[in-house]
């Protein structure tokens, strides 16, 4: 199966606020939410606003986003007239590629799943498309 997949477009700033928010969430997985615009159904992969989350789950092999950052990330991105796009969670012990558990969990086919992982010494970043069990990577495009 082949579907879209637009290069996820952040700023440099936005990447070290996630990768930062990943660091302090260890020994645990770290998670949070993305939004901007929707080409009719589709996210854009543009990202205008970053929420990091707790993680309900506080566990360093899988996460939950807790449901009233949820909650208040939803109505925030509504309020300023975008959508959420994505997710992301760090890998504390594994590549960033996503999970058995990722793949099963994944909670909307059009979303962007973003993971950093810190298997290496140097935390890794990628975003991919997750939709019927079919993974599909995306560009990442950091802007200044």
């Amino acid at each position: 199966m082949t579907f879209a997949t637009p290069t996820l477009r952040l700023s440099a700033d936005q990447y070290r606020r996630i990768v930062a928010q990943c660091y302090d969430g260890l020994p645990d997985e770290a998670c949070g939410l993305l939004a901007g615009p929707l080409d009719g159904l589709e996210p854009t992969g543009e990202v205008r606003e970053i929420y990091p989350c707790r993680n309900a789950d506080a566990s360093a092999r899988t996460y939950t986003v807790d449901p009233s950052d949820l909650l208040r990330s939803l109505r925030d991105a509504e309020r300023n007239g975008h959508e959420l796009i994505g997710v992301w969670h760090s890998h504390t012990h594994t590549d960033a590629y996503p999970s058995q558990t990722d793949v099963r969990t994944a909670p909307d086919p059009g979303w962007i799943y973003v993971l950093v992982s810190f298997k290496h010494p140097d935390p890794v970043f990628r975003a991919y498309r997750i939709r019927d069990g079919v993974i599909a990577e995306v560009a990442v495009d950091l802007a200044d």
